[in-house]
């Protein structure tokens, strides 16, 4: 980790000092397009994983060809928003690409911080990816073919769900999730702390330590994209690098690491599952492998 001043580490985490500050029409974007997605589109809306009001997701399913079709993956996204604002409602934009592709898609949302702990989050998308892992056939898609993507700090949660033996949280169910897409993500905690991000989240270095994934056990870390835009800050694209290094140093599969020309650390995630950009087929090629993979 580089050694930064607090007002560095206030610049480069601020994602927006990219843009000249202004991220509002990218919510915007996310808003009017996971609308869209939902027209004309079957979609099981807010099925609960957990007790609390926060603990809902959405699912697509693909129309099956014939009743012997083979059921889909499923691809979970978990938003980003730095663990305390955005939601699932504006988190569906992927849904087109993914299902028009055959497979199957979900959107999770969480209890934001602070009325949650980053830890108490990433629990929260482990037990959503159990409730579906378990619900899988009565759903209609492949249980033992997850994969999970995130942004930002959804980027985070993503690999919170993929590390093994964390001891804030049992294991989840052998190879859940068999894939992952990791999108500008924060992968070590510690230049947060103290800066005007940290005041909803209180972090300390014990939590920062626990719940910094490049910090835990990556060996058995699933097939990954790791990826971020072009227009980010310096320590957005070094903390990519990092992970991804750290996960094939840990001699887990080699991560597929690429900067996607031209984007932003908000309108990257714009491209999942749209063909024809360097992220949507990333994501696209780990769900096809994960489908023609032998049972």
């Amino acid at each position: 980790m580089r050694a930064l001043s607090l007002e560095g580490r206030e610049r480069e985490y601020s994602p927006s000092s990219c843009i000249g500050g202004d991220y509002a029409p990218f919510l915007r974007a996310y808003a009017e397009r996971s609308a869209a997605a939902l027209r004309g589109r079957a979609a099981h809306r807010d099925l609960p994983y957990g007790d609390k009001a926060s603990q809902r997701l959405d699912l697509f399913v693909p129309p099956r060809a014939t009743n012997a079709a083979a059921a889909p993956p499923l691809l979970v996204f978990i938003h980003g928003g730095y663990w305390q604002e955005l939601s699932k409602q504006s988190s569906l934009f992927g849904a087109p690409g993914c299902v028009d592709a055959g497979f199957a898609f979900a959107a999770i949302d969480y209890t934001l911080a602070p009325a949650a702990t980053i830890g108490e989050i990433a629990r929260e998308c482990r037990s959503a990816l159990r409730w579906l892992h378990a619900h899988g056939p009565a759903l209609g898609f492949d249980a033992s073919r997850i994969a999970v993507a995130g942004s930002s700090a959804g980027a985070h949660l993503a690999a919170m769900c993929c590390v093994r033996g964390w001891a804030g949280d049992a294991d989840l169910p052998a190879g859940l999730p068999a894939a992952g897409v990791l999108v500008s993500g924060v992968f070590e905690l510690a230049p947060l702390i103290g800066t005007s991000i940290d005041q909803a989240l209180s972090l300390t270095p014990d939590d920062a330590a626990a719940w910094s994934p490049i910090r835990l056990p990556l060996g058995d870390f699933p097939p990954t994209a790791v990826c971020w835009g072009q227009i980010e800050t310096a320590e957005f694209q070094r903390q990519s690098r990092a992970f991804a290094q750290a996960i094939a140093a840990a001699d887990a599969p080699r991560p597929e690491l690429f900067e996607v020309p031209a984007r932003n650390h908000f309108d990257v995630i714009l491209d999942l599952c749209e063909r024809g950009t360097p992220l949507g087929d990333a994501t696209l090629r780990l769900l096809e492998a994960l489908r023609d993979r032998a049972p």
